[in-house]
């Protein structure tokens, strides 16, 4: 075993990306004394009391061994997605600044993880009866909840990338869509599809699924567990997917795969996991062109559109016309996610700043809008769904799935006013000037509220299922993300983190903030970013890195601080801030123009 480590750990070093950095990297000094600001002294804390959370959260509900201690169980209700998710966010919390104890613990909590639920097998559900997961992998579930599972690993790319287990799985994980494991032949390459909803280690399932596939084994509710679904009984929990047949052929949450993918590429530079995405993203991009600018949601084993649902576009589970009966009130309730599959073209976009990726699903924005109807009191009412008597679902809501995605990428204002004019939005052109310190006081009360709740949790491991602490999860990083990185945070399906500029500590060489150091993006253009960076040190000096993007993927070309502007032309940009110093830094930027990697600046 260490000595495959050590072979993989050579293999991680001989990449050029994790060698050295391929620039010199240019310095901007910053003397100018800034007395410190609210929202900084605020997401010093936010990062701090994160990090203690955490250590209290993981001392409660993980052993010694990285488990969770929990009832273990596989489903779309409860299962091995859900306890992996109670350390989501503990990978950025750890690449924005937070303790290195952080890292410690959710490393351990996923090694933990891969071993408990590997050896956690089901008696009823067929395919999970030797292990839910197998070579490290859900055996076969839907992406939906591939992508709450895997948070954790992908956004390990931030945190912790030279890891050699993580390149080893990062090769493996891509390669199970690759056709690269001949037991798990997910890929059909001559009709470039996913051949299941049910795809993972052990290939795709080419059946119709049941209940119980989707609900796991039978298990006592009634005065042992609170589930979080709202189901009284097991038997609500099989009436909840009960509906959940029709999975055969390809979805658009299937494109969040090509997440995988992506961080094989970033981590090891090469070419075939490139390919295969733009591969596959295009096929999606070209049925959303063939099938009247809407993406459908079925495609069948030979490629067309719809041929696995009654030859019905919107067909299939989680399709545009998936409305099913929830057991515990008898209403219907509208499931169709065909959304996730943005992420997809995120990625494609990621990887070539080129428009066509985001064009079709900005036209499928307006063209869904466009068929609002007005009511006999002059409400206008947008539609969601579509089925066999068409559109429906229309409520008061524009459909906007999509949109904030669609304008940071492009960062085009047409696309920016599909948006609402507040919050964050209206922060970033200067008309909400108190959003950072009303987000940042916010967030400190949610971990207050968080950590209460984990002290007055009285369940024990035999009476906790996995999603039972999740609600407690102490690491608070929206805000974080979209104040001091320009980010985009996708809650619990975080694949790949979008963001304008990241950090490191050269010193300390790690990722995020170096201590007493707080950063701010104020707004961002097509071509510029403004940040203001400060130490809050009065005694120390500091020392920065700010990078273009997550990964690289941007390239700032100047940097305007205290009247000096500096030549960069590079993506990486040193700031050397004297004790107490601070400034608004103009970093001019070219967006998408790197290939992304998850090198470190060293």
């Amino acid at each position: 075993m260490y000595r495959m480590q050590f072979i993989a750990l050579l293999s991680l070093l001989a990449l050029p990306e994790f060698v050295s950095a391929q620039e010199k990297v240019k310095v901007l000094k910053v003397t100018t004394p800034m007395s410190p600001p609210t929202w900084a002294l605020l997401e010093r804390e936010v990062l701090k009391t994160s990090s203690e959370g955490c250590r209290q959260f993981y001392d409660k509900y993980f052993d010694d061994r990285g488990w969770l201690l929990c009832v273990e169980r596989w489903g779309g209700d409860d299962g091995p997605d859900d306890a992996i998710e109670n350390c989501n966010d503990w990978p950025i919390l750890h690449a924005l600044g937070g303790s290195d104890d952080v890292r410690k613990l959710y490393l351990k909590a996923w090694e933990g993880h891969l071993r408990q639920y590997t050896l956690a097998k089901t008696t009823q559900v067929p395919f999970a009866k030797d292990g839910m997961y197998y070579k490290e992998f859900p055996v076969m579930f839907d992406w939906l909840h591939h992508a709450e599972g895997l948070t954790v690993f992908q956004m390990q790319g931030l945190s912790h990338p030279q890891d050699a287990k993580f390149l080893t799985r990062a090769r493996r994980f891509a390669g199970f869509y690759l056709n690269e494991d001949a037991g798990a032949p997910n890929y059909d390459p001559k009709h470039k599809i996913i051949r299941s909803m049910f795809n993972g280690s052990r290939g795709p399932l080419l059946r119709k699924a049941t209940a119980i596939d989707w609900a796991g084994d039978p298990i006592e509710v009634k005065n042992r567990f609170d589930l979080r679904h709202g189901e009284r009984s097991y038997e609500e929990m099989l009436a909840h997917f009960k509906d959940y047949n029709d999975i055969i052929g390809d979805h658009p949450q299937n494109l969040m795969a090509t997440s995988l993918a992506l961080t094989a590429n970033m981590a090891t530079g090469e070419a075939k996991y490139k390919d295969w995405i733009l591969e596959y993203v295009g096929a999606w991009r070209q049925r959303i062109l063939d099938n009247d600018g809407i993406i459908p949601t079925n495609i069948g084993l030979d490629g067309k559109i719809g041929s696995a649902a009654g030859g019905k576009w919107y067909g299939g589970v989680y399709g545009w016309g998936f409305s099913v009966e929830v057991p515990q009130t008898g209403k219907l309730a509208h499931r169709n996610n065909h959304f996730l599959g943005l992420n997809g073209f995120g990625n494609a976009y990621l990887l070539t700043g080129d428009d066509k990726w985001l064009d079709p699903w900005r036209k499928m924005i307006d063209k869904v809008n466009a068929q609002a109807k007005r009511t006999a009191t002059g409400e206008t009412l947008y539609p969601h769904m579509f089925g066999d008597k068409g559109w429906y679902d229309f409520t008061p809501e524009k459909y906007k799935h999509g949109a904030e995605e669609i304008w940071y990428w492009s960062m085009k204002d047409a696309d920016r006013e599909r948006l609402p004019q507040d919050g964050w939005i209206a922060f970033l052109q200067g008309k909400n000037p108190n959003f950072p310190e009303q987000a940042l006081r916010q967030d400190l009360e949610t971990i207050r509220k968080k950590m209460a709740g984990v002290r007055a949790d009285k369940t024990t491991p035999d009476t906790r299922l996995a999603d039972d602490p999740m609600r407690f999860n102490p690491a608070t990083v929206a805000n974080l993300v979209r104040l001091t990185l320009g980010g985009l945070h996708h809650g619990n399906r975080t694949l790949v983190l979008h963001t304008r500029v990241r950090y490191f500590d050269p010193v300390k060489r790690r990722p995020g903030l170096p201590n007493d150091v707080a950063a701010l993006v104020e707004k961002m253009t097509g071509d510029e970013t403004v940040l203001t960076l400060v130490n809050l040190s009065p005694i120390h000096s500091r020392r920065v890195i700010i990078q273009g993007g997550s990964y690289g993927e941007h390239q700032f070309t100047t940097a305007t601080a205290d009247k000096t502007t500096l030549t960069v032309n590079g993506k990486h940009l040193e700031v050397a801030l004297d004790p107490g110093a601070g400034a608004q830094i103009k970093l001019g930027t070219k967006r998408y123009a790197q290939q992304p990697t998850l090198a470190f600046p060293w």
